[in-house]
């Protein structure tokens, strides 16, 4: 049988922080956003936090382990900022950096290459109340925080990446309000959104000045496709979303220049930000990383905000506990769009999974969940499928390891491989594992 993927090709699986840690405020970590955030009646489905979460702090060789026997040759894990630098700066915290030395030693020895996320939404306080995201300042605390991560872990770690999903960041946290901080600005959202993409750029030269392996940016793409009997507004308004949500951040990354569309998207709220100060935000990245989830067939919807469409449920899709519809081959475009579009830089699939209905404990040391194993293989198909297309994509990462804390919707929505019961903390593979595992172990060759 041919092999559709290539030598070297990383199979893993991602997670972060605060989502699976617990312990957000062990061995003198200082609080995150999301700390804060839990704790606000309202904000999160059944009042639930990240204080045990998977209890990853304290279970990691555990963990590890598990992923040394799934097979697992490479995992995504983030960095929480506020337990390297409690204050957000200045005095490094070294039992809580000595975490993640401690993970990356345990990783390399059960031969999973780590790969390491700088910011994956855990925002410390103390920074929070400086003006978090929206400060002139965030750019350069966060190039420190990175040069201390990078100066502890980069003889180690081989594959960074300075942001996780800034669309996230900027339009849940402070355009629409459901995520940490909570706000609701079109105009906050715009500055946010350019702090981002000049930490990313400050943090890349960061690591130029001291690593000596890798560094890349990780984005979430929805491609907006249209419906058979589109009309010019439909049409107007996807390119509107696409420009909003897949091209905000990577054409300033990429080509140093924002897409025209946001004028429009923002309107009075758009920033007419120097031309010099647009174009530093392109610097040379060695990968890019793509978050993938379903896709979005859309109309034109007046009463939309910010960006007026609206998604349309397909006939006869197969759809996850989140109303995500599963759509594989637009993985397999997204990735051939982002190889021509972005002059065929490495990829790497960062994250791609699914929300189905699991139960609450394993029945019989069993979870079986053939949707999540369907969506498994033909997802893993759709990268081979880019790659013969002529991507030069490296690795994919499943999301999630672990059953986790899902952001605003708690625990109720399960993603993992691995099934938690969060009464337990018991650990059982689902059905899905072991199909990743069968694999992983045939490097990709037998998917059926």
């Amino acid at each position: 049988m041919r092999q559709p993927f290539p030598p070297g090709f990383l199979w893993g699986c991602a997670t972060s922080a605060y989502q699976i840690e617990g312990s957000p405020l062990a061995d003198g970590a200082g609080a995150s956003n999301w700390h804060r955030f839990v704790r606000t009646p309202g904000r999160v489905l059944g009042g639930d936090t990240g204080d045990v979460a998977c209890d990853h702090y304290r279970r990691m060789k555990d963990d590890v382990a598990l992923m040394r026997d799934l097979g697992l040759t490479a995992y995504r894990f983030s960095i929480a900022w506020g337990r390297v630098l409690p204050e957000g700066r200045g005095k490094v915290n070294a039992a809580g950096l000595g975490f993640y030395e401690r993970l990356v030693d345990e990783l390399l020895a059960a031969g999973i290459q780590p790969m390491a996320t700088l910011y994956h939404w855990d925002l410390p306080v103390a920074l929070d109340d400086r003006g978090g995201w929206l400060s002139p300042d965030m750019p350069g605390w966060f190039a420190d925080y990175a040069q201390v991560c990078f100066k502890a872990l980069d003889d180690r770690v081989q594959r960074w990446t300075t942001l996780n999903e800034p669309w996230v960041v900027a339009d849940g946290g402070y355009m629409h309000g459901v995520l940490a901080p909570g706000h609701r600005s079109a105009f906050e959202a715009a500055i946010v959104a350019h702090r981002l993409m000049q930490a990313h750029a400050a943090g890349v030269r960061a690591y130029r000045a001291v690593g000596r392996h890798q560094i890349g940016l990780v984005v979430n793409i929805e491609p907006k496709h249209l419906p058979p009997d589109a009309t010019d507004a439909d049409r107007h308004a996807a390119r509107l979303a696409d420009a909003y949500m897949n091209r905000q951040y990577l054409d300033p990354a990429l080509l140093g220049r924002y897409p025209e569309e946001l004028r429009e998207v923002f309107g009075e709220a758009w920033p007419d930000w120097p031309a010099a100060e647009v174009e530093a935000l392109k610097v040379p990245i060695d990968f890019l990383g793509l978050n993938y989830y379903t896709r979005a067939v859309v109309r034109h919807d007046p009463k939309a905000w910010p960006v007026p469409v609206a998604p349309q449920r397909q006939p006869g899709g197969i759809y996850t506990e989140t109303g995500w519809e599963l759509h594989p081959q637009s993985l397999a475009d997204t990735l051939v769009w982002m190889h021509e579009r972005y002059g065929g830089l490495p990829l790497y699939v960062t994250e791609n999974g699914a929300a189905f209905y699991d139960p609450p404990s394993a029945i019989d040391g069993r979870v079986d969940d053939p949707l999540r194993v369907h969506y498994l293989r033909t997802h893993i198909a759709a990268v081979a499928d880019a790659i013969a297309r002529g991507a030069d994509v490296r690795g994919y990462c499943a999301w999630s390891l672990f059953d986790n804390l899902e952001w605003a919707l708690g625990f109720a929505k399960r993603f993992g491989l691995v099934h938690v019961d969060f009464q337990t903390q018991q650990r059982t593979p689902k059905a899905s594992a072991r199909y990743y595992a069968r694999v992983i172990a045939s490097h990709g060759a037998q998917l059926e």
